[in-house]
């Protein structure tokens, strides 16, 4: 039963951010957004510790200390800041190297989805951000460590952006960004994924 659930969490999942990234343009991303997620390495893990609330990538990090689909995944895909650590050439030890833009992009898409999917009807548009700034804010990350400067900023912009615009709290800063954008795009995560991968 659980490989069901699974099945449907992921896919559902991947249905929202390929609906997402096609409406900026990104349709081959969108096409294989996780695709890694259906392979044995990485679905047969999230049968087993399936929740339904959220990843059980962190259940089996619990359990086993660290996530066999997770390390699998992240290897996989660049829309995952992770998948972008290599060893520095100006100082000792790891750096995030800059990601392109439109992997910032899917990376977006994909925390608005995952927000959607594991919140269900407690979701808000303010969600993304708020998940976003624990990701940044929890000691049990490195997210502020790892990720290259320029990214973070491009998705604190992003995260930022889309709540402002939502809740019409508009800075003209922003607004001068989001003019760039079709006035077609009347969804604020639209917009906001326009305004970035526009940006080059």
């Amino acid at each position: 039963m659980n490989g069901w659930k699974h099945f449907c969490t992921i896919t559902r999942h991947k249905y929202l951010v390929m609906k997402h990234c096609f409406k900026v343009g990104l349709y081959w991303q969108g096409l294989v957004h996780d695709m890694s997620k259906y392979s044995w390495a990485e679905f047969s893990v999230g049968c087993k510790y399936y929740q339904g609330t959220r990843s059980p990538n962190n259940a089996e990090r619990e359990i086993k200390g660290y996530s066999s689909a997770w390390l699998h995944h992240k290897g996989r895909n660049k829309h995952h800041y992770e998948y972008w650590i290599d060893y520095s050439l100006k100082k000792p030890g790891l750096a995030g190297m800059k990601m392109p833009k439109k992997y910032v992009a899917e990376m977006f898409c994909d925390r608005i989805a995952a927000c959607r999917v594991y919140q269900k009807e407690k979701y808000t548009d303010a969600s993304p951000w708020e998940y976003y700034q624990r990701s940044k804010d929890t000691k049990h990350t490195d997210a502020g460590r790892y990720m290259h400067a320029d990214t973070a900023a491009l998705l604190d912009w992003a995260a930022d952006t889309a709540l402002c615009w939502r809740e019409e709290a508009r800075r003209p800063e922003q607004v001068l960004a989001l003019t760039t954008c079709s006035s077609a795009f009347t969804d604020a995560r639209t917009v906001v994924l326009a305004a970035i991968w526009q940006e080059g």
